[in-house]
């Protein structure tokens, strides 16, 4: 019998330009939002007082982008699992507010795909759409990652 190793991810040779793929969804909460602003210290008023909203610039319990943007990560990352080896630029918009509630999924494009010079590897750049339960786009990034290539993985467990 042979050992096969479950949960693996992508390799580039898999993700020609113009695949697409979608992450699964995942629902924001108030336990996320506490979390995250303890551990980052991003502690501005827009984040952690559920009251006295009138003066803010967004009504509502609205999460950092910074959130938003790592648990996008979180969700494309099993599509890398054993297969992503570096993460190396990226650019960020924000188009949309994100509320604790709002349930975000992640729409991955291939814009880009080129092999190093160094055998095995190969540079793969997705156009990142997060968008929320409304179909709303509410952050797009575009990630440049290095990755194995299949043939340099055959025979590793």
């Amino acid at each position: 019998m042979t050992d096969l190793l479950l949960g693996g991810g992508f390799f580039w040779d898999e993700l020609p330009s113009g695949a697409r793929f979608r992450s699964r969804a995942r629902t924001i909460t108030e336990a996320d939002l506490v979390n995250f602003v303890n551990l980052s210290w991003l502690n501005e008023e827009l984040f952690t007082n559920a009251h006295e909203r009138e003066g803010m610039a967004i009504a509502g319990r609205v999460v950092p982008g910074a959130l938003v943007y790592a648990c996008a990560e979180g969700l494309v990352t099993p599509s890398m699992q054993g297969t992503g080896l570096a993460f190396l630029h990226a650019e960020l918009d924000m188009h949309a507010p994100t509320f604790v509630g709002d349930t975000i999924h992640v729409e991955c494009e291939v814009i880009e795909r080129r092999a190093t010079s160094r055998p095995g590897r190969g540079l793969l750049r997705t156009r990142n759409v997060v968008v929320n339960q409304h179909g709303k786009e509410v952050l797009t990034y575009t990630p440049l990652r290095m990755m194995r290539m299949r043939d340099a993985a055959e025979g590793t467990p």
